[in-house]
C-alpha cells in the first residue's frame, strides 16, 4: 500500500500520499475537479513562484517572517522557478473560482519543500504553514491575477520574435517576387494586374499592424495588483509591502511591472486580458486569411492556380501517390481557429466578474496562455517551413496576367471605358485574350501593352 501522512484542514482529517509535496487542500481539489486532465501552464507556475519568493523576502525584510523560514520558502520557490517540482502542480485548469485550488497547491508545495530544506518532515506545518507563512500578506485574489499578468507578459516575449520572423519572411518574398506580374483577383474573379511581390508585401504590412496593436494592448498588463489582498484594501499587509514586492519582481524579470494605481480595479476588472486576447484574435483572423491565400495560390499543381509552390514537408495522402498538401498553412488555420474560440471564452469570462472579484480567472488564464503558446509555436514553424521556402512560377503568373480580362482595366485609360468593356466581353465570349484582340483591332500595339504590364507601371504614386 502507498504510504500516507495525515493532514488536517477545517473540513477534517485526510490521508495524503507521503511522497507528495502537495497537501490536503490540493487533495480535495484533485477529487473535486477531475475535469480535463489539463494542468497549469509551466510559465504560470513560474510566475506564481516568483510572487511567493518576492513576498517571502519582503516579509522577512519587514520583520514579519522569521528570516530562516523566509529563506527556506524563497529557496523552494527558486527551485520551482528553475523548473523543478512542476509535476507536483496537479490541479485541473478547470477548478475552484478565482484559482484558489491552484494557489493552495502552490502554497502547500512550497511549504513542504521548505520544510524538507530545514530537515523537517513534510506536513510539519507547525514550523512552516502553507497559509500562515508561505501566504503571509497574500490572497488568491491578488496573487492569482498578478501571476496571470506576469505569465502573459512572459509568453508575449516569446511570441514577438516568432511574429517578427513571419513578417520578415513575407517581406523577403515581397522583394524576391517584385518583378513578377500576375493577374489580380477580386470576388475570386479576374481583376487588374499587380505583382506577386506586392501581394506578399501586403501580407507583411497586415501582420506589422497586428504586431503594433498587440504590443499596445499588452501595456496595461504591467500594472499589477499584488498587495491588494482580499478585496483591494491591503488587508494583512504592512506599509510598503506592495511597492517592495513589485520592486523585487521587477528585479527578477525584464517585464517592468508597476503597482496598479487602483488596487480595487486591478481585482475587479480583467479587461486587460480581453484586450490582449482581442489583439491575438485580430492577428489570428489575418493569419487565417493569409494562409488561405497561400493555399489558393499554390493549388494544383495541374488543375489549380499554381502561381506559387509551397515547400513539400511531408507526403500528402495515404492513398494517392505523389500528392503534396499545404499542411503548414492548414496547421496555422487550425491554430488560429482555436485562438478565435479562446477569445470568445475569454470574453465571456471577463464579463462574468461580480463586485470585488472575477472568479472566472482560471478560464481566462488557461485560454489566453494556450493562445499565446500555440500561436508562438505555429508562427515559428510556419515562417521557417513554409513562407521562407515559397517559390514562384513566373511564366504561369505571366500567362494568367496576359489572359485575364482584368487587362481591359489597364487599357481603359488609353482606349476608353466603352471599348475596353467591349474587348472584355468579346474575350470572355471567344476565349481569346484581351491582348490578342486589342492588337488585332489596332487599338494598341503589343509593345504598348507590354509596357503597361511592366512592374514599374504598377507602383502607386
Amino acid at each position: 500500500m502507498t504510504k500516507t501522512r495525515l493532514e488536517h484542514d477545517f473540513l477534517g482529517d485526510r490521508e495524503v500520499p507521503a511522497d507528495a509535496y502537495w497537501g490536503v487542500q490540493t487533495l480535495r481539489a484533485i477529487e473535486n475537479f477531475p475535469i480535463s486532465g489539463l494542468r497549469a501552464h509551466p510559465t504560470f507556475i513560474v510566475a506564481m513562484a516568483m510572487i511567493k519568493l518576492a513576498a517571502a523576502e519582503t516579509n522577512a525584510a519587514a520583520g514579519r517572517l522569521d528570516a530562516k523560514l523566509a529563506d527556506a520558502i524563497a529557496r523552494a520557490a527558486q527551485e520551482v522557478i528553475d523548473g523543478k517540482l512542476h509535476e507536483q502542480f496537479v490541479v485541473d485548469v478547470f477548478q475552484a473560482g478565482a484559482g484558489t485550488s491552484f494557489h493552495m497547491n502552490m502554497n502547500e508545495v512550497l511549504a513542504n519543500r521548505a520544510l524538507e530544506l530545514l530537515g523537517k518532515p513534510r506536513g510539519e506545518y507547525k514550523t512552516i504553514h502553507p497559509n500562515d507563512h508561505v501566504n503571509l500578506g497574500q490572497s488568491t485574489n491578488d496573487v492569482y491575477p498578478t501571476a496571470m499578468r506576469l505569465a502573459t507578459l512572459m509568453l508575449l516575449k516569446k511570441l514577438y520574435p516568432a511574429l517578427d520572423l513571419t513578417i520578415a519572411a513575407f517581406e523577403e518574398k515581397g522583394e524576391q517576387f517584385a518583378g513578377i506580374v500576375k493577374s489580380g483577383r477580386t470576388h475570386l474573379q479576374d481583376a487588374a494586374p499587380l505583382t506577386l511581390g506586392q501581394e506578399f508585401s501586403a501580407y507583411a504590412a497586415a501582420l506589422r499592424r497586428c504586431n503594433v496593436a498587440l504590443r499596445i494592448s499588452a501595456v496595461m498588463l504591467c500594472e499589477i495588483g499584488i498587495g491588494g489582498s482580499a478585496v483591494g484594501t491591503g488587508l494583512t499587509t504592512h506599509k510598503g509591502y506592495r511597492q517592495e514586492v513589485v520592486r523585487r519582481l521587477a528585479a527578477m524579470t525584464d517585464l517592468a511591472p508597476v503597482p496598479s494605481p487602483d488596487m480595487f480595479e486591478a481585482m475587479q476588472s480583467n479587461a486587460c486580458f480581453a484586450q490582449v486576447s482581442g489583439s491575438l484574435r485580430t492577428l489570428a483572423l489575418e493569419l487565417i486569411r493569409i494562409a488561405n491565400d497561400l493555399r489558393l495560390l499554390s493549388s494544383g499543381p495541374a488543375t489549380g492556380l499554381a502561381e506559387i509552390t509551397l515547400p513539400a514537408v511531408q507526403p500528402g495522402s495515404s492513398i494517392m501517390p505523389g500528392k503534396v498538401n499545404p499542411v503548414m498553412a492548414e496547421m496555422l488555420d487550425m491554430v488560429c481557429f482555436q485562438v478565435v474560440g479562446n477569445d470568445a471564452a475569454i470574453a465571456l469570462a471577463v464579463q462574468a466578474g461580480q463586485l470585488e472579484l472575477n472568479v472566472m480567472m482560471p478560464a481566462i488564464n488557461f485560454a489566453l496562455l494556450m493562445s499565446l503558446e500555440i500561436l508562438t509555436n505555429a508562427l515559428g514553424v510556419f515562417a521557417e517551413r513554409c513562407v521562407e521556402g515559397i517559390t514562384a512560377d513566373p511564366e504561369r503568373c505571366r500567362m494568367y496576367a496576359h489572359s485575364s480580362i482584368g487587362l481591359a482595366t489597364l487599357l481603359k485609360p488609353v482606349i476608353g471605358y466603352q471599348k475596353a468593356s467591349e474587348l472584355a466581353r468579346e474575350a470572355v465570349e471567344s476565349g481569346r485574350s484581351v491582348v490578342e484582340l486589342a492588337v488585332e483591332k489596332g487599338l494598341m500595339s503589343r509593345e504598348q501593352i507590354e509596357k503597361l504590364l511592366s512592374p514599374d507601371q504598377m507602383r502607386p504614386e
